[in-house]
């Protein structure tokens, strides 16, 4: 491996390593509320959704059991130490409902219309850009599919124009959390 290689690594692991750090914290769930945010997103009982960016797994593991043993969660991240933490977490937990996906959530490898809601929480950089997220998100989602946004920073309308812009409808927002609901995109829908 090339110095740069091998430094860009290093650095990436050691972030990785800090974003562990604060997302394990025992004390963040009390002050995060993994399970009212998720229930904001639109997360209920029986759905299939996929996770953009699922880190150590701090969300996996609470929409696993929102979703329970009739639904099922798509953990993507594009860092294989988070893909190895939440393998971790759900084999630790006898957790059944979960895959990890190591991949960038512009190209997910999943089916078209497969999911009934995707959700980005908590990212401030978005892997692959959110133009190619966006595309990708509205391609797997079912018709009337939910797209959830957790807003971290910039400007709410360039986020919706953005989220509108890739073949959603704004539907309005929880808290910090901004619901679209995927427009019909062929005759079908």
């Amino acid at each position: 491996m090339s110095n740069k290689l091998e430094e860009r690594y290093q650095h990436s692991k050691f972030a990785f390593r800090i974003i562990s750090l604060m997302h394990d914290n025992p004390l963040l769930p009390i002050f995060r509320k993994p399970d009212k945010l998720l229930k904001a997103a639109g997360i209920k009982p029986d759905q299939k959704i996929l996770e953009v960016g699922c880190g150590p797994g701090f969300f996996t593991i609470p929409a696993a059991e929102i979703v329970g043993e009739e639904g099922f969660v798509y953990a993507v991240d594009v860092h294989p130490l988070a893909i190895e933490r939440v393998k971790e977490k759900i084999e630790r937990e006898g957790i059944k409902n979960v895959t990890p996906i190591l991949a960038n959530a512009s190209n997910t490898g999943l089916p078209d219309r497969s999911i009934d809601l995707a959700f980005i929480f908590g990212l401030q950089y978005i892997a692959g850009g959110l133009e190619d997220v966006i595309s990708e998100t509205h391609r797997i989602l079912k018709p009337k599919g939910v797209f959830s946004f957790e807003k971290t920073r910039g400007s709410e309308k360039k986020l919706i124009d953005e989220v509108e812009r890739g073949g959603f409808i704004y539907s309005g927002r929880q808290a910090r959390i901004f619901l679209f609901t995927k427009a019909k995109d062929d005759v079908n829908d």
